[in-house]
């Protein structure tokens, strides 16, 4: 009973309900009538059609009355301005409701604790405010003093009960709008697409890297000769280069998180991936078929993620084997095929996840991946639809 008295929040709350009624009370110095509070209220109605209203009210709501600061990411209180009529309309009743309930806290609390005064002082045999008057008949008892802890305790409740009442008018009234929900739904969608899209080129990008740096090192280190030595340093510096790079992109990305994509490869930019298989030992046989400039950046962007992880799994895998890539684009669609020779599996890390990026990436786009043994072959086969 007594823990909400240790948190800071349930002061917070009550400051923020006296706040509503210091105007009020300041104008009944000057004209002390029942009707003036009848004014404030229709006084309220066109401020909270004022769009910017909003923004205060949801930030003395956020501060006050939940304990968040005003950069929070909580989206339980909006702190944008009035966007629609329904927003206004919305604010008009909060600020009516937060005049009422503040109204009724402020002297609900008030008059328990001249009552709790009252009650010990009738105890003790002393004159008592005309508030208990009619209760107590005049008359002066000892056993009065036993009731002021109940009047405190109602005074609590009172804080404590208009705390939580506020609270709730305040997710209710200021809150997200239907169409503010929506619209924060698709912007954490977008968020979690690109830290998935982010997971999936590091793994693309520094699992090829490494693999060929693997295979590189082992081949030079078998074969024993400097100039296939050189061959293979030179591969793994390039590569490795080209992970840094894309590394340093990616990181880039997660630091500015507003700032806009920079430029990621593209199936234009193929021959890299091409030129870093055939010098890690593969025999790569190419076949290109239609316009690859005309493809839409998004499709190609995907399309040589793919094909990047399908050498990657062929040098970790199979090794220096022959590959045969076919790249085709016709009216509607980019088709992408990797196959190499089935050999005995090679072990080596993150086995499993790269197929199913794979899949995912053209699932993603509308498309369809086939993996898997054909005749003979392990076959990689990609279809993206340019629309």
């Amino acid at each position: 009973m007594l823990r909400p008295f240790g948190r800071a929040v349930t002061y917070t709350r009550l400051l923020h309900l006296f706040i509503a009624i210091v105007w009020p009370s300041m104008w009944l110095f000057i004209e002390e009538a029942w009707w003036t509070w009848v004014v404030a209220a229709a006084v309220l109605a066109p401020v909270g059609l004022v769009p910017a209203m909003r923004t205060v009210e949801g930030l003395q709501a956020r501060l006050l009355l939940t304990g968040h600061r005003h950069d929070s990411e909580s989206t339980d209180i909006v702190v944008a301005p009035s966007a629609s009529w329904s927003d206004r309309g919305r604010l008009v009743v909060w600020l009516e409701a937060r005049l009422l309930l503040g109204c009724a806290t402020s002297m609900l609390t008030v008059q328990l604790l001249i009552a709790s005064v009252d009650l010990v002082s009738a105890a003790f045999g002393r004159d008592i405010g005309e508030g208990l008057l009619f209760l107590l008949d005049g008359h002066h008892h000892r056993w009065y003093a036993l009731l002021a802890p109940l009047t405190l305790a109602a005074m609590a409740a009172t804080v404590v009960g208009s705390g939580r009442l506020i609270t709730a008018l305040a997710l209710r009234l200021l809150g997200p709008s239907p169409a503010e929900r929506l619209a924060a739904m698709e912007m954490r969608t977008e968020q979690l697409l690109e830290r998935t899209r982010i997971a999936r080129e590091l793994h693309d990008s520094i699992g090829h890297a490494l693999t060929v740096a693997v295979v590189q090192a082992g081949a030079a280190r078998a074969a024993g000769d400097p100039a296939f030595t050189d061959r293979a340093l030179a591969a793994i510096e390039d590569t490795g280069r080209a992970a840094l790079e894309d590394l340093e992109r990616v990181l880039g990305i997660l630091r500015e998180s507003e700032r806009p994509v920079s430029s990621r490869p593209t199936l234009t930019d193929a021959d890299r991936l091409l030129e870093s298989a055939r010098a890690s030992g593969a025999k790569v046989d190419v076949e290109m078929a239609g316009p690859l400039d005309s493809v839409p950046a998004p499709v190609s962007r995907e399309g040589y993620r793919i094909l990047q992880e399908s050498l990657t799994n062929v040098l970790r895998h199979a090794g220096a084997v022959p590959v045969r890539v076919r790249i085709e684009v016709d009216d509607g669609a980019l088709g992408l095929e990797v196959r190499n020779p089935l050999t005995a599996d090679i072990p080596g890390p993150g086995r499993g996840s790269g197929l199913r990026g794979i899949r995912e990436r053209a699932a993603l786009l509308g498309g369809r991946a086939q993996t898997g043994p054909d005749q003979g072959d392990w076959q990689v086969q990609v279809e993206l639809p340019l629309r």
